[in-house]
């Protein structure tokens, strides 16, 4: 099918699902729990969807656009998130967040 063409997607979704949950786990042995809530419920989401999509490419879904675009938008929100805080895991995970979001992008710009 359609895995081939879309190899580099689902390597960037599958790297973004790895970050975001290791970022979600390491956010919960930080000391300041609650003020990391937001990023993660992001991360949660993020890679949730990730996985998700990763998934429905690998089994031919007719709903590529349609997943690339709600799974840009959560990635982004999750990035952006991430970005606001100095944790290294954070930010390593802002960026597999980012460049997962323009990748979805790709698929329906």
């Amino acid at each position: 099918m359609a895995h081939g063409q879309y190899l580099s997607v689902i390597e960037s979704l599958h790297e973004c699902m790895a970050a975001c949950n290791h970022c979600y786990d390491a956010c919960l042995k930080e000391e300041d729990v609650k003020m990391m809530a937001e990023c993660i419920r992001l991360d949660r989401e993020c890679a949730d969807i990730c996985a998700y999509f990763e998934q429905a490419i690998s089994r031919g879904t007719p709903f590529i656009s349609e997943l690339a675009e709600v799974c840009a938008k959560i990635c982004e929100a999750c990035g952006n998130e991430c970005k606001k805080h100095s944790h290294e895991h954070c930010q390593k995970c802002a960026n597999a967040c980012l460049k997962c979001a323009e990748t979805c992008r790709s698929l329906f710009a």
